[in-house]
């Protein structure tokens, strides 16, 4: 069958692009013909059999979403036209959502949507005016799914008729063939890195995220430690300037990296702060590779964080954070009793399911 999908994709970094490639390469190994819709990036080709395409136009901040809802469902239209497209699906549920139900509905395609979060638990709840938009969204999808259950929850919150019905959890999932552990990298030295733990932290440099918390929590920890903070946003510049303003040691940016799968196995646990997470796949990236994790008492964190292989923590306390770091960093016993224990919960989350009904 043939398969459009919008959403974020590589080049583009991050858990959503992952988790539509993973999904992607699936079905192509299937026999079924994908295609991608993904917002502009210079460096858009196909990989492997995955046609991916470049919407038209610019990225522009602040104008992201709605440019790429129009554009989308303009590219969205024409696939449809030239390739008889059999099946849409959209990832997040706005702008991919509102393009994949529009075209779907108006060409009488069957449409699925996954909610990945912030589309809820941010947009839904904080923007007033969206509202209406997400729930015509989850009103006109044929399924939609949710990447835990806390999102499956809050979506039902919504009291849509029939949503409880067309609703699904889809979960991410891991490469554990890629997320390994793996002592060879050389990452470390490269960073110049080799004298002391490493605790990382690896996402979007936003406030949902949470990452000025954690450093927050290395002026309190007990334990003498590099806290390596990978990715970008617009609180980057802000965050750096904090940590040379009030003189806080061994706190290292490094950008987004396209080669987390390295840098992981080199660290010692991960941390994910977030004040809102509807799942955290760089939490099954670190279990895979055989590491503790903490995270928030949040969401769907709460789902995959067991008390055998890491800690949950407040995210509004950076005590508390500074605490459990230096819980596991003290404590090699315990240390290795999570490490034992986590690439076997990465494991449940490393099956692919195609989720289609049509191709079951």
């Amino acid at each position: 069958m043939k398969i459009a999908i919008i959403g974020q994709f590589p080049p583009h970094i991050g858990g959503v692009g992952m988790h539509i490639y993973t999904l992607s390469k699936k079905l192509v190994e299937e026999g079924h013909e994908v295609y991608v819709i993904t917002y502009p990036h210079k460096d858009i080709k196909d990989i492997g059999r995955i046609h991916v395409i470049s919407t038209e136009g610019i990225d522009i901040p602040g104008l992201r979403g709605i440019l790429f809802y129009l554009n989308a469902k303009k590219a969205l239209k024409k696939l449809v036209k030239e390739k008889n497209i059999d099946i849409i699906h959209g990832h997040y549920l706005f702008p991919a959502g509102l393009s994949a139900v529009e075209v779907g509905k108006s060409e009488n395609i069957k449409t699925y949507v996954t909610s990945h979060g912030s589309d809820m638990f941010e947009m839904y709840k904080k923007q007033f005016y969206m509202r209406p938009i997400i729930k015509k969204v989850l009103k006109n999808a044929d399924v939609v799914f949710a990447v835990s259950n806390a999102l499956k929850d809050e979506i039902i919150k919504t009291n849509l008729k029939n949503i409880k019905e067309k609703m699904r959890i889809y979960w991410n999932s891991v490469d554990i063939s890629k997320f390994k552990p793996n002592n060879e990298y050389e990452f470390k030295k490269e960073m110049n890195l080799e004298d002391k733990p490493i605790v990382l932290f690896v996402g979007n440099i936003i406030k949902r995220k949470n990452v000025e918390s954690l450093i927050n929590a290395k002026k309190h920890s007990s334990n003498d430690y590099t806290l390596l903070i990978v990715g970008d946003g617009p609180l980057l510049k802000k965050l750096k300037e904090k940590v040379s303003h009030e003189k806080i040691k061994d706190v290292v940016f490094t950008s987004s990296r396209n080669d987390i799968n390295k840098i992981i196995p080199s660290c010692d646990l991960l941390v994910l702060p977030s004040y809102s997470e509807s799942f955290g796949l760089v939490l099954i990236e670190a279990l895979a590779c055989s590491k503790a994790v903490i995270g928030s008492n949040v969401g769907g964190i709460k789902e995959i964080i067991t008390d055998d292989v890491g800690f949950l923590i407040d995210p509004n306390d950076s005590k508390d954070i500074a605490f459990k770091i230096d819980k596991i960093l003290s404590n090699q016993n315990l240390k290795e009793k999570f490490e034992k224990n986590a690439r076997k919960q990465a494991e449940k989350f490393s099956k692919v399911e195609i989720p289609y009904d049509e191709l079951k």
